[in-house]
């Protein structure tokens, strides 16, 4: 029984290490990394295509100014507005007023801490 799970542990760790070693062997072709560099400037091209499509210039903005302070934010933000559009559930163009609501509504709670001494 432990020589079978033994097994099974050193096969499943042989093929871990082979697909690492074929990314690596596909990192390491500038060709592949190319595409791959180029099918994401493509996606995120779309993706900047839509926003400009389903955003007033002021809401791009605003997008704008809070991507450099908050990056993960603005990501998440527009990968759902992204979605939202796709899928056909976001009509007319997000103003700048909607976009501020729904940066508050996202954006986590921050805890007010408040020290008391004796």
């Amino acid at each position: 029984m432990a020589e079978d799970e033994l097994e099974a542990i050193r096969r499943r760790k042989m093929e871990l290490l082979r697909q690492q070693q074929q990314q690596q062997q596909q990192m390491q072709d500038p060709q592949v990394a190319a595409q791959q560099e180029q099918a994401m400037a493509e996606m995120e091209a779309k993706k900047q295509a839509i926003l400009r499509a389903i955003l007033t210039p002021e809401a791009r903005e605003r997008l704008n100014t809070l991507k450099m302070t908050k990056p993960e934010l603005v990501a998440s933000v527009s990968d759902q507005l992204v979605s939202l559009a796709q899928s056909g559930r976001l009509q007319g163009k997000l103003d700048d007023e909607k976009l501020r609501n729904l940066l508050i509504q996202i954006q986590p709670k921050k805890r007010q801490t408040s020290i008391t001494r004796k």
